[in-house]
């Protein structure tokens, strides 16, 4: 069984799509919330080198965007039907500004 983990915002419906896709196929994953954990966020930035979500990480393989066929591939999920979902589609995790506003 493949190690399956997907870092992603509440608010991305690309992380929707891919958090639903694995539990229509019965694919245990663990879940980070970069938006509020900023440890996930910073260890998603250094892994992949940019702020899209959501990266989904299936074993040592690294997918940023949601692509059903490579996740497919990668899991060994064969079907006869096609691909339902758009190919890479991704959102941009907005950063969050470490000052208060009364420091401006």
């Amino acid at each position: 069984m493949s190690n399956v983990t997907i870092y992603s915002t509440p608010t991305c419906h690309f992380c929707h799509a891919a958090k639903e896709f694995f539990t229509e196929n019965k694919v245990a994953f663990t879940e980070h919330d970069v938006a509020s954990d900023m440890d996930k966020r910073t260890e998603m930035i250094e892994m992949t080198g940019q702020m899209g979500v959501p990266v989904i990480k299936i074993d040592e393989d690294i997918i940023v965007g949601f692509d059903e066929d490579k996740i497919k591939e990668l899991l060994k999920i064969y079907s006869k039907t096609k691909q339902r979902r758009p190919v890479g589609l991704r959102c941009f995790v907005i950063p969050v500004c470490p000052l208060s506003v009364s420091e401006l």
